[in-house]
């Protein structure tokens, strides 16, 4: 009998089996389909890492994580985080309050009037001041999941088994939890980790999880997002940006869009935007179809007509991904009787993967992470249960 069963391999299913090996401790990673596999959230070379939250908490866990992200780069001799910085502007992205966090923090930032960003990024045209800090990239997510599953499986504490869809978790007389796929293969384990995303809410039922438990648990929206990748106006060889590309979010009343390099998925010649929660509402991920709306293509044009430049209003690649959200845009993480729940991260986990991971460990094993991140699993996340907060 392994020691844990994490259900899923995106990147806080990774994440939390690299941290369990870390530890010395056993693990089976089940994925239904691939590690970083397109029907999930982890796939593709573009997710943005950066420091602005208005809560002074979440703040605070991106820098612990930004540290575990750099053990794994070390420990891996890879790049995983590549440094862009980031723009935050927008009348409704209340710079002022993101100011009073870094502050706070210490965290590096400049803070410019719309004429001054314009000047220093003219692939721009910003409509408020524009808060910049430099310590934000890029993550490359499906590379970040193959590097922590690799780093797992070099111990020789950890095993992967794809193509194995969960049908069942229960509890045997013995106190152990079996896994049973939907071919009747079987796993038996001290403790699950269930790091499904999207998938969760169709899975929730078959986890042998209490009544209580489920009905405390807060509603699980599934997005199926659309993301599209324009063009570079000015450009040196094979379409990469003639000039330097942060990331940026920009929150106004007309909408709220986000943007980054694409990176490997857009052969690097090409911005990745995006409306957030722009995109429709389904039951679970096994209710997506991959389809983009000509209505959102339209729009995206549009934004970039109106707000970026430094564009070409035209599309070279499009994708669809998930978002599962919680009422307040908080993370769920919480344990019943030896199983873990890591979800939802409703849209802006990524960044906090390894974070996600030790928090997983931690509650899996009974132990703590003080030793490894200087302090243990925040009670906020224990259930997100309380009052609406935003997390832009």
């Amino acid at each position: 009998m392994t020691e844990h069963i994490v259900i899923g391999a995106g990147l806080a299913g990774a994440a939390a089996a690299w941290a369990l090996t870390a530890r010395g401790e056993n693990v089976t990673v089940l994925e239904q389909h691939r590690p970083a596999n397109a029907r999930g959230s982890s796939h593709g070379s573009a997710r943005i890492f950066r420091y602005a939250y208005p809560e002074r908490l979440y703040a605070e866990l991106v820098v612990r994580a930004r540290d575990l992200w750099t053990a794994v780069e070390e420990a891996a001799d890879t790049e995983l985080i590549t440094p862009t910085g980031a723009l935050d502007f927008g009348e409704a992205r209340h710079t002022g309050q993101l100011t009073g966090v870094f502050d706070a923090l210490g965290i590096d930032h400049e803070v410019l009037s719309a004429e001054a960003a314009h000047a220093r990024w003219p692939q721009f045209a910003f409509d408020t001041e524009v808060l910049w800090h430099p310590d934000a990239g890029v993550i490359d997510a499906e590379r970040s999941v193959r590097t922590l599953l690799d780093l797992a499986l070099a111990t020789g504490r950890a095993r992967v088994f794809e193509d194995w869809t969960v049908a069942a978790v229960d509890r045997r007389s013995t106190g152990s939890l079996r896994v049973t796929s939907a071919a009747g293969d079987m796993v038996d384990a001290a403790s699950v980790i269930v790091a499904a995303g999207g998938w969760l809410p169709a899975l929730l039922g078959d986890l042998g999880l209490p009544t209580g438990f489920l009905s405390s648990l807060p509603t699980f929206e599934v997005r199926q997002e659309q993301a599209f990748h324009l063009p570079y106006r000015d450009t040196i060889g094979g379409g990469r940006p003639a000039r330097d590309w942060p990331t940026f979010i920009h929150n106004c009343a007309e909408i709220f869009t986000y943007g980054l390099p694409g990176g490997r998925d857009a052969g690097f010649a090409g911005q990745k935007l995006a409306q957030f929660n722009g995109g429709r509402v389904i039951g679970s991920a096994l209710d997506q179809d991959g389809q983009i709306t000509e209505a959102m293509r339209q729009r995206m044009i549009a934004y970039a007509r109106a707000h970026l430049p430094g564009l070409v209003p035209e599309l070279f690649a499009e994708t669809t991904c998930l978002f599962t959200n919680t009422p307040s845009e908080d993370f769920l993480i919480d344990s019943v009787g030896g199983v873990t729940i890591v979800s939802a991260c409703s849209g802006h986990g990524a960044k906090f993967a390894p974070l996600l991971g030790e928090f997983a460990a931690a509650l899996a094993t009974g132990g703590g992470v003080r030793d490894r991140i200087g302090g243990g699993v925040p009670e906020e996340f224990r259930a997100a249960h309380h009052a609406h907060l935003s997390r832009r």
